[in-house]
């Protein structure tokens, strides 16, 4: 619960903010750059930031997150100015929307309905959204508001779970290693049959659907994961780099036999340093 004092300080630091964008969009001497923007030219630096905030979770960094926060929130004011400025809405408005929407959302927070378990909340979070949906007339199909620009694997795992609602699912995860197993070959064929790029493009997305609903039921956020493992093959490479550098030699000049020792070997050690 925010105190008095909290409120305050954080109305009064939304209010600066609201009035440095408006300045900044300001056709008498605003930002020539920023006067240029549109929703669409924006949208991207939007995703980019959201994106920050999750490297700067990821890196568990409380100061990166507070400030990567602070951009994120600058593009929802920018977005909210811009519309403003258009007569369809203003920041007070996406507030109050939110707002309303979490409360209807939360009958078992704000109203009467009884204590649900997080597995429950989620499925009536679900259908509320339909209920939405359905009242706005929208979505003919299950799956058709599941944004496009969704990073594909995640949109992949919300297409399955939309799926999953209407029981086109396996019960658990172990049939998926099977289409897994499927999958694969069929690339595998296309590759040995010097199938062109766009077939084996397509067997590609196929292995990586499987992959992302094995990740599903596993309850492993896809994207993450392979943001950790990207995040371990910069620290691992990194370290042969190192290793190679103290012994007055590079990468460029080593060959595979060599990096993968090294490699095998710094493994080795992460793995002994966390037993």
């Amino acid at each position: 619960m925010t105190t008095g004092d909290d409120e305050s300080q954080a109305n009064a630091g939304v209010t600066a903010l609201l009035e440095i964008m408006a300045r900044l969009r300001d056709p008498k001497g605003g930002c020539p750059w920023d006067l240029e923007q549109t929703f669409k030219t924006i949208a991207p630096y939007t995703i980019e930031e959201a994106y920050e905030v999750a490297d700067a979770i990821e890196q568990n960094d409380p100061a990166a997150i507070k400030d990567e926060l602070g951009d994120l929130l600058f593009q929802v004011v920018f977005h909210a100015q811009m519309a403003k400025e258009a007569g369809h809405f203003d920041f007070g408005d996406v507030a109050d929307a939110i707002s309303d929407k979490m409360i209807r959302r939360h009958p078992h927070v704000f109203a009467d309905a009884e204590e649900r378990t997080s597995e429950g909340q989620t499925a009536a979070w679900e259908d509320q959204k339909a209920a939405e949906r359905a009242a706005k007339g929208e979505a003919r199909s299950i799956l058709d508001d599941v944004p496009v620009g969704l990073p594909a694997l995640t949109r992949a795992v919300k297409l399955q779970k939309r799926a999953a609602r209407v029981g086109f699912d396996w019960s658990e995860a172990a049939p998926i290693f099977d289409k897994l197993t499927e999958e694969v070959g069929e690339l595998k064929h296309e590759m040995a049959n010097g199938a062109a790029p766009e077939r084996l493009e397509d067997e590609m997305g196929d292995v990586l659907f499987v992959v992302a609903n094995l990740c599903r039921h596993l309850q492993i956020d896809p994207e993450a994961a392979l943001r950790s493992t990207n995040a371990k093959f910069r620290r691992r490479f990194r370290e042969i780099e190192s290793r190679l550098e103290a012994k007055g030699t590079s990468p460029q000049e080593a060959d595979l036999d060599e990096m993968e020792a090294l490699w095998q070997s710094i493994k080795k050690e992460e793995h002994a340093s966390k037993d």
